[in-house]
């Protein structure tokens, strides 16, 4: 047949999702999708996403979902809320949900619960000042609570520019309250805080004093002394 005269090749689109390429073929594709998704994906967004007509996509989600259900999976593919999506399979309902009870019942440890508490009657307050109540480092706490959902970055302290940080709406509800009005009273929980607070101003000043003397002294000297440097 002369060249000239056979119909063109259509060129592949550089943009589009290249689903033969990928192991498993679109089969595949669709299950690498689904486990990433956190809500029911619908046929159209499928679809689109794996550039595959919304027929075909149909036909292999059927056919997954009976594979899965044919081989007894732990897992099942279902048709729910618009869209598709894994669940795990009922008979295992039990089995998942004394596993994920048994690590939300997961103590705090008593170090978590006292900087905790003073988050909660002093937030906003920054990651120092908590330190500076407790006496203690308290960077793997803080990373402990925020890790719970029980503590969130409520932006910064307008005087240092420290992130600061304040309960969220889950420690409420694991506390039981509706607000924070009606956290207890402080006394019975936390010592003095604004007594220790003025406390550790106190020795902090008492710590200055000593280097500005020391500073003017310097200053008094030889040309060449610039006065005291930081600890």
């Amino acid at each position: 047949m002369n060249p000239e005269l056979s119909e063109p090749q259509e060129t592949p689109d550089p943009g589009a999702p290249a689903v033969g390429a990928v192991d498993g073929g679109l089969d595949g594709a669709l299950e690498a999708l689904l486990l990433l998704a956190v809500e029911p994906m619908s046929v159209t967004d499928l679809a689109q996403a794996v550039g595959v007509p919304e027929t075909e996509v149909a036909t292999a989600l059927a056919g997954l979902a009976a594979f899965y259900d044919e081989t007894g999976r732990g897992f099942e593919l279902r048709e729910l809320g618009g869209g598709w999506r894994y669940y795990t399979r009922d008979e295992y309902a039990d089995l998942v949900a004394a596993y994920v009870l048994e690590g939300q019942q997961a103590k705090l440890s008593a170090a978590a619960l006292e900087t905790l508490a003073v988050i909660a009657y002093r937030q906003p307050i920054s990651r120092g000042r908590v330190s500076a109540i407790r006496g203690v480092n308290v960077d793997g706490v803080i990373r402990t609570l925020l890790a719970r959902g029980l503590i969130e970055e409520a932006g910064h302290d307008g005087e240092s520019g420290a992130v600061v940080f304040a309960t969220t709406s889950y420690f409420l509800e694991r506390m039981g309250l509706r607000s924070l009005d009606e956290l207890p009273p402080l006394a019975p929980h936390l010592p003095a805080v604004e007594e220790l607070e003025a406390e550790l101003g106190q020795l902090a000043e008492e710590r200055r004093e000593p280097v500005e003397a020391q500073g003017g002294q310097a200053a008094a000297g030889t040309p060449s002394d610039t006065g005291p440097t930081d600890d």
